[in-house]
């Protein structure tokens, strides 16, 4: 039922782009220009820019096309990309970020470089301040620091670099000016998701979580994913079933016990699996492929790395770092630093990738209907998973392992 043949990546972004316009009405945006974001992280601390990275640019050449390493002809590395716990290549997270890093590079003649902190997945504070130095100590002008782990490290580095602004992807307001947070509204993107495997007929599904439910961004697509489950499983007068889980996703990397543990699934009904957490998706993608399960990705278009995706919830992580970079560039970095900007659907900053997925019972022109809702407000998705989760819903049981 899912076998569609996936189109090309270019046409993937220019019809994301395309339909997502259509759909609210604005002019498409520059990612090198400020945003409008609809809130801060934290209401006193919120920044309102002009306009909004979106969620799928299309843009010239594709990052993959860059190489992940520079020579430097004088050693020195004017942007530097921090990683988060997980490989830079992960198809997701790390790699959306670190594209954002190249793309903007390449396109303003700059010298790039990326620090993976010491000790892997059990890099500790310590050895992310260590990475953010050697960054700033190699030429660095600014630093794109990526994952909600960093904060500690950030105090530490950005306090003692004032002169160095830092962007920190999937972050908050830490109380340094020279430290930008740039969050994204990840539980409109889930509720997409969860919407549309509905309608697409699935009633058994599975959320597998990293960041062992500490993660704010993962906890967002995961309850927003509940939510839109809940809500198209109500308009069809259906029931659904959701296993829960953030096991074995503290460090987002594959591993046996994920694989098993969602094979499981697979095996006793679950239908399609929410893959939530960098390179995790690599072992759900394996017991989707060894038990005819599918699997929804996460962050950038997944499509292209099995055929077992239906479709991803996306958000624009290489678009909000060519933006928060430029603006270090054009002067204008005050107005991000020292709060919290929070990009969503009213941006163009998450959302579904209509020209690769393969659904066939929930149409395109239904999913703009619903993204507009979303857009002009009259729908509005609960991003309180703290106080909110763990309430009854009205057509979905949710099983939390």
């Amino acid at each position: 039922m899912k076998n569609s043949k996936k189109f090309l990546a270019l046409v993937l972004a220019l019809v994301m782009v395309f339909a997502l316009v259509a759909c609210n009405g604005q002019k498409q945006p520059d990612p090198t220009q400020a945003a409008d974001p609809t809130d801060a992280v934290e209401p006193t601390d919120a920044v309102e820019p002009t306009d909004a990275p979106v969620v799928d640019e299309p843009t010239a050449p594709s990052a993959d096309d860059i190489d992940d390493n520079m020579t430097s002809a004088d050693g020195k590395y004017q942007v530097a990309f921090i990683t988060d716990v997980g490989q830079l290549k992960d198809k997701s997270f790390n790699q959306g970020t670190f594209d954002g890093v190249k793309l903007y590079a390449a396109a303003n003649d700059k010298s790039y470089k990326y620090y993976q902190p010491a000790n892997g997945d059990q890099a500790t504070d310590d050895d992310r301040y260590d990475a953010m130095k050697a960054a700033v100590e190699g030429g660095a002008e600014v630093v794109v620091c990526a994952g909600f782990m960093q904060e500690a490290a950030l105090k530490k580095a950005a306090a003692e670099f004032p002169d160095v602004p830092f962007v920190f992807i999937d972050g908050y307001p830490i109380g340094l000016d020279n430290v930008a947070g740039i969050a994204f509204q990840e539980e409109q993107s889930g509720y997409l998701a969860g919407y549309a495997a509905v309608k697409e007929g699935f009633t058994k599904l599975g959320f597998t979580g990293g960041g062992g439910g500490t993660n704010p961004a993962c906890c967002r697509f995961g309850y927003g994913f509940v939510q839109g489950a809940n809500a198209a499983a109500a308009e069809l007068g259906v029931n659904v079933e959701i296993n829960y889980s953030w096991e074995y996703g503290a460090s987002f990397q594959a591993s046996p016990e994920l694989q098993s543990m969602v094979s499981g699934w697979y095996e006793t009904g679950t239908e399609i699996v929410f893959a939530c957490g960098g390179s995790m998706f690599q072992s759900v993608v394996a017991a989707a492929s060894a038990n005819d399960g599918y699997v929804i990705g996460v962050d950038v278009d997944q499509s292209f790395e099995s055929d077992t995706v239906v479709t991803s919830a996306m958000k624009g992580l290489s678009s909000a770092v060519q933006w928060a970079v430029a603006k270090v560039y054009d002067g204008t970095f005050s107005e991000i630093g020292g709060t919290g900007t929070s990009l969503g659907a009213k941006d163009d900053a998450v959302g579904l990738p209509t020209a690769t997925w393969s659904m066939e019972g929930f149409s395109v022109d239904e999913y703009n209907a619903l993204l507009a809702k979303i857009v002009d407000g009259s729908l509005t998705i609960d991003a309180d998973y703290e106080a909110n989760f763990g309430q009854s819903y009205s057509n979905v049981t949710v099983t939390v392992i």
